[in-house]
């Protein structure tokens, strides 16, 4: 019966009123008995020592959450998914996550957060792909680019960004809808190389001075902390840091190739 409750009353409300408006009633009013039921499931699970969720309920549970725009339950989700990349959740990701939400939240930020948090960790398994397609429909493009960054700022925080770590956000990248290049320049913030710089503005080595010049413009004015703005201070200052990356790595090319 469990996710069932919700059609079933709205069959019966629809057979009873003969209106769709008895459907919707239905509908409701059998949603707060599935709602019910996943709550008393995860106490008992809870009591008995087991793993919170399945993967099916951990994603409704989700929905349940997320559904009137919680969007701290959205970077619980996607921040347990890279806490866990590397099969162990270490003290200073936690105070990483922590100090982000309390920073960008405030007074809003509860332990009820943190449950939130603990229910992803704890589970089998995160139904990683879902949740990120329904964060794709909910949040601007920048503001995803802005999460990958928030991400990696999660992988670095014991000071390494682990092989595992980043393939898990550059999955949740690709079901984010994020491009290979913006994903990319990203990374190299992080996880640098001989060619970081380059890959941070989107281009090759190869790249002419006059690219570089119109790259270096190009990605200023994508990665301007403007674009964000709305979003909090704290989503403010990771923009910051990522044109700050930008010019960075722009003043490095320069140096290497003597531009004035």
């Amino acid at each position: 019966m469990k996710g069932l409750y919700k059609f079933i009353f709205a069959a019966v409300g629809y057979w009873i009123s003969g209106s769709i408006w008895g459907a919707i009633a239905g509908f409701i009013f059998g949603n707060l008995l599935d709602s019910a039921q996943l709550v008393t499931q995860n106490q008992q699970n809870r009591g008995a020592g087991g793993r919170d969720f399945s993967s099916d309920d951990l994603f409704q549970f989700y929905q349940q959450r997320s559904q009137t725009n919680d969007f701290p339950t959205m970077l619980m989700a996607l921040s347990a998914a890279v806490m866990k990349a590397d099969n162990k959740v270490v003290k200073a990701e936690l105070n990483y996550v922590k100090a982000f939400f309390q920073q960008q939240f405030g007074p809003q930020f509860s332990t009820q957060h943190l449950q939130t948090l603990k229910s992803f960790l704890d589970a089998s398994s995160i139904p990683l792909h879902q949740i990120c397609r329904d964060i794709q429909m909910r949040l601007q493009p920048e503001v995803r680019v802005q999460l990958i960054h928030y991400l990696f700022g999660i992988a670095k925080a014991d000071g390494n960004v682990s092989t595992a770590e980043t393939n898990v956000i550059e999955r949740i990248s690709n079901w984010l809808g994020i491009t290979t290049a913006d994903f990319q320049s990203v990374k190299n913030m992080f996880y640098r190389d001989a060619e970081s710089d380059y890959k941070i503005l989107d281009i090759s080595p190869n790249a002419s001075d006059d690219e570089v010049k119109k790259a270096y413009r190009k990605m200023a004015i994508k990665y301007h902390p403007d674009k964000v703005a709305q979003m909090g201070a704290d989503y403010e200052t990771g923009a910051k840091e990522k044109f700050q990356s930008v010019q960075a790595a722009y003043e490095n090319i320069k140096k290497k190739r003597s531009l004035s």
